[in-house]
């Protein structure tokens, strides 16, 4: 391509230069126009932005098909409004709620993404087959976390007991799960993590022996962690300390560690963050959707943490798109700290290299680099946005620009605005058919909102 801007992150801006890729990388990148090569597809850019394709550290793609609920309530009314309703899912919500939440990824220049799933209801099909079947359809690369909940109501967890599995059955399904899908191999489409939900409803042994499991295995861990005001007063009751300490105690701090949220921590937890590695998906939108507050990633990124984006789960921040989360991220900086706290280039960068530090990839992702794996956006800066002199200013402060192109390991999924792997069309009615099967299956009815005024 060619004729472009270009915002590799690695270095510095391309004002009007050129990007080749050849087999799956990226070859080489710089200013002015590409060499001439025979045989060589060429695609000008004009009025384009290119970046590297972006990465999304955390997310729910089940909670599609719930979109809506409970709008007005804080995490855990919102949790407790909703947990016997996605007990009702099966395999076949996952798979079109899956296809629909990754298609829409897919259309605000998400090239790599997580999901955490961790409602395994039995009886009802192999729903983390159904999420992997619906990555492959759509293109992305894909790091699925293998959640689980072991801790109950009955035992002073928050899920009510019929939502939660037995710590041997998490262990097993744990393990299998990484067996069958994990590639650890260069340029892998499909890893696999290991992701106890969170303090308040896993025991401190499926903590401990997740751990164990993922470091014998060689995979990577990620669970919530202080997202809320309450969590924090839920471990000081039940564990004694605070959740990152109890965190520390677990053996849950490290470079092979990255946690959802982190938006109430102490200045000491950023220090720990920084010294050990561990990683943060800070996700904004799902934060001010839920009044949880707003995470420290301005001090984190001083501290050196490594901050991605997540856009969480769709039932938490409905329609989100990826590329948006740059703009809330550099807006709620800005709320707390002052207009010089996040500037565009550090959202990028958060929204893909830090992306790719949690997850373990940035030697292959989340830069222009030669040798990288050609993920790759264009996104359209003319027309409205041509007032903008800078294209990343376009990008990030106006939020989601249309994607003109996007590659996956130099394989096109994205072509003027429009899914070019799976009809767009189509996957938007499974999303909307999961919905409604959920609903059946649920009973009928979602619950109440039980934040709403009585």
């Amino acid at each position: 391509m060619e004729n472009v801007a270009v915002a590799p992150v690695a270095g510095p801006d391309i004002r009007r230069g050129h990007l080749r890729v050849r087999d799956g990388r990226v070859v080489a990148l710089g200013e002015g126009p590409a060499p001439a090569l025979p045989g060589a597809a060429r695609i000008d850019g004009a009025g384009c932005l290119a970046t590297p394709g972006l990465v999304n550290t955390h997310h729910h793609l089940y909670q599609w098909a719930t979109q809506g609920t409970a709008q007005d309530a804080p995490l855990f009314g919102w949790l407790t409004a909703l947990y016997r309703v996605w007990a009702a899912m099966d395999a076949e919500v996952v798979g079109g709620a899956a296809t629909a939440a990754l298609a829409w990824l897919a259309l605000s220049g998400c090239t790599t993404t997580t999901d955490h799933h961790y409602v395994f209801p039995k009886g009802r099909g192999d729903l983390f087959a159904a999420e992997v079947e619906a990555a492959r359809s759509v293109g992305l690369r894909f790091h699925p976390c293998r959640g689980s909940m072991d801790r109950g109501a009955s035992q002073g967890g928050l899920p009510p007991d019929e939502v939660v599995e037995s710590l041997d059955e998490i262990l097993a399904a744990t393990a299998d799960a990484v067996d069958a899908y994990h590639d650890p191999a260069p340029g892998s489409m499909l890893r696999v993590a290991v992701a106890p939900c969170s303090p308040f409803s896993v025991s401190a042994d499926l903590m401990t022996e997740s751990a164990a499991l993922a470091r014998d295995k060689g995979v990577r861990l990620h669970t919530h962690l202080c997202e809320t005001a309450e969590e924090e007063e839920h471990c000081r009751e039940q564990m004694g300390c605070t959740p990152v300490d109890y965190m520390e105690k677990l053996g849950w701090l490290g470079p092979d560690v990255w946690v959802a949220h982190a938006v109430h921590l102490h200045d000491r937890d950023l220090a720990r963050f920084a010294a050990t590695g561990t990683g943060v998906a800070h996700c904004p939108s799902s934060n001010g959707r839920l009044g949880a507050g707003i995470a420290r990633v301005a001090e984190m990124l001083r501290a050196g943490v490594a901050v991605g984006l997540g856009v969480d789960g769709a039932a938490s921040s409905e329609l989100t798109p990826l590329a948006g989360e740059m703009r809330q991220a550099l807006l709620f900086q800005r709320a707390r700290y002052g207009p010089a706290a996040l500037t565009a280039r550090q959202a990028l960068e958060a929204a893909t290299l830090g992306g790719a530090r949690c997850l373990g990839r940035e030697d292959e992702i989340g830069s222009l680099e030669p040798g990288k794996l050609a993920d790759v956006v264009l996104w359209r800066v003319d027309g409205f946005a041509a007032a903008l002199d800078d294209p990343l200013c376009a990008l990030v402060f106006g939020g989601r620009p249309e994607v003109a192109l996007a590659l996956v390991g130099g394989r096109t999924v994205v072509r003027d605005g429009e899914l070019r792997t799976v009809p767009q069309d189509a996957a938007a009615r499974l999303g909307a058919d999961a919905h409604r099967r959920l609903i059946r299956l649920a009973g009928g009815v979602l619950p109440a909102d039980p934040g709403a005024p009585g």
